[in-house]
């Protein structure tokens, strides 16, 4: 017993996914380091024996873990991780309690989006290389028919409209990577037919933001806003997504709204939460885009919301501290965003 128990310890903490034990009450019978990591609990001796209900975990989180029926890769989201969870009741005649899986594929989901970004930057250059191929059919057309100087008119234009899109973006947002998310977006929503636009009340110059706010986080949100926007703006009858960004009292605000049919008051919470979409589910599932802005708003101590965008549409805007330091490994559930009509 004393072998079979050293064997069972070691195996227990050894295992980097996490492992949770629930009693017929859902109380913790047992948690590895790895689920205490996961989770953000406090240590083995001050859980076990407590109610699920009573870790502080997301409420989605935590009815996943109340469920009686078995759980199968459902994706969740805590303060700062991004979770796969797995449940299986033990049963034996009757409810003895549950075993819970973990796993942590926050870095993966970071690489989807970054993959699903490239892709669709794949598709815009192909769309574009196709378009390029029959202005130069064009050019080559009109030089062949003795009409040079309307061939030099012709591709002048051309060249003068990519430029004052790229000079458009970068006088407004001259921050690097920012400018680069919203040039590589500009195409991809015209390729969907919707036209993105940078107001002119944006201002956000190279160095401004501080190294406390990654570029990965502003990507994610930013990116995911863009995104929702376009799909919202795609079937208008004038489809057009605005980006404002600029600074305010020492806060980043970033601000995008669409022409689309806008957010129902009664779903201005509900959008952020993991899970919720309007539209049909792809290949990759719905709705998780929004959730993980909110989880990376709430890592950087901002805020999060959304109204109706002036003639109609949704406005969503976030406001995040330029000052302000990652807490996330403080927080052991996700805080509430600033949403109209609800807490988050």
């Amino acid at each position: 017993l004393s072998h079979m128990h050293d064997y069972h310890q070691a195996a227990l903490h050894a295992v980097r996914e996490g492992l949770l034990m629930l009693d017929g009450q859902y109380r913790v019978a047992l948690i590895n380091d790895g689920a205490q990591e996961l989770l953000g609990v406090s240590s083995e001796d001050e859980v076990v024996g407590r109610s699920v209900a009573d870790l502080g975990l997301p409420a989605p989180l935590t009815g996943a873990l109340l469920a009686s029926e078995p759980r199968v890769d459902e994706v969740h989201l805590t303060a700062d991780r991004v979770l796969v969870v797995n449940t299986s009741p033990v049963s034996g005649g009757e409810r003895r309690g549950t075993v819970v899986t973990l796993r942590d594929v926050t870095e993966l989901q970071s690489l989807m989006g970054e993959l699903d970004s490239e892709r669709g930057f794949t598709q815009a250059l192909r769309s574009q290389a196709h378009e390029a191929a029959n202005r130069l059919h064009t050019v080559v057309s009109l030089i062949e028919l003795g009409r040079a100087e309307q061939a030099v008119d012709f591709a002048t234009a051309e060249l003068e409209l990519a430029q004052a899109l790229t000079d458009q973006v970068v006088a407004a947002v001259s921050e690097p990577v920012l400018a680069a998310l919203l040039l590589g977006k500009t195409a991809q929503a015209n390729e969907r037919g919707v036209e993105l636009v940078v107001s002119e009340d944006s201002r956000l110059d190279d160095g401004l933001l501080p190294p406390s706010l990654p570029a990965r986080d502003l990507v994610t949100i930013l990116g995911n806003l863009i995104d929702n926007a376009v799909d919202a703006a795609q079937g208008s009858l004038r489809g057009q997504v605005t980006v404002t960004a600029y600074t305010d009292g020492g806060e980043l605000v970033l601000r995008v709204s669409d022409t689309g049919a806008g957010v129902d008051p009664a779903h201005a919470e509900a959008v952020f939460q993991r899970g919720f979409s309007t539209k049909p589910a792809g290949p990759g599932g719905r709705g998780l885009g929004l959730a993980l802005v909110r989880q990376a708003v709430n890592r950087r101590e901002g805020t999060l919301s959304v109204s109706e965008a002036d003639g109609g549409g949704a406005e969503f805007e976030v406001r995040l501290p330029l000052g302000g330091e990652d807490r996330s490994s403080e927080r052991a559930a996700v805080s509430g965003s600033t949403v109209p009509g609800g807490d988050a």
